[in-house]
């Protein structure tokens, strides 16, 4: 399955699992529960940290972090 890590610039997806139990609750608290969007804004020079626009949050998560994060690719006509 596809993981926010995957994302191209400016691609959005919906988030649809987390590959392990563990993430952290901040990024839970910024929206980053199963059925928001999520779109990859930028990629920083080396790769790392990515950032994105997360449910209205603009946030730089690393891409360690971004892997874990399952969702399901879409198209903006899509998302609501």
């Amino acid at each position: 399955m596809p993981t926010v890590a995957d994302l191209s610039q400016g691609q959005k997806g919906i988030i649809k699992n987390f590959s392990e139990d563990m993430l952290p609750i901040k990024l839970m608290e910024l929206g980053c529960l199963p059925g928001n969007s999520i779109e990859l804004v930028q990629i920083a020079p080396l790769n790392d940290p990515l950032y994105v626009n997360l449910s209205g949050c603009h946030i730089a998560i690393r891409r360690s972090l971004a892997q874990l994060i399952e969702l399901e690719i879409v198209d903006d006509t899509q998302i609501p």
